[in-house]
């Protein structure tokens, strides 16, 4: 349980699965991600994405309940927060839920 969303779907901070109540998508995504409030954002990868949740690759440890906010293809910007980290991956509780869907739609070529 995330507190935000009301459910949350990802692993524990320990590791183990928890209980899932959404489906998750799995894809790699580039998004750009900001910690709190600085100003700079920094390229991370998003491995798998649900309507409450998603699972980032990470260079650095992310603390429990850092605010992140990512800018992803076909979803625009989100926000939530860090809800474990284990081994360079991150599980991020979204505030609002989102529609996984339009993260695959393919993204149309810049017009010229």
């Amino acid at each position: 349980m995330d507190g935000l969303t009301g459910e949350f779907d990802g692993m524990e901070d320990d590791g183990s699965a928890s209980q899932r109540t959404r489906s998750r998508d799995s894809l790699f995504l580039i998004a750009q991600m900001r910690l709190g409030i600085e100003p700079t954002s920094q390229d991370v990868r998003v491995r798998n994405l649900s309507e409450g949740g998603l699972m980032l690759e990470v260079a650095k440890p992310l603390p429990i309940g850092t605010v992140v906010t990512l800018q992803v293809r076909g979803l625009g910007e989100v926000r939530g927060n860090v809800a474990w980290y284990a081994e360079g991956r991150a599980g991020v509780a979204l505030e609002m839920p989102i529609d996984p869907k339009k993260a695959r739609k393919p993204v149309a070529p810049a017009k010229r």
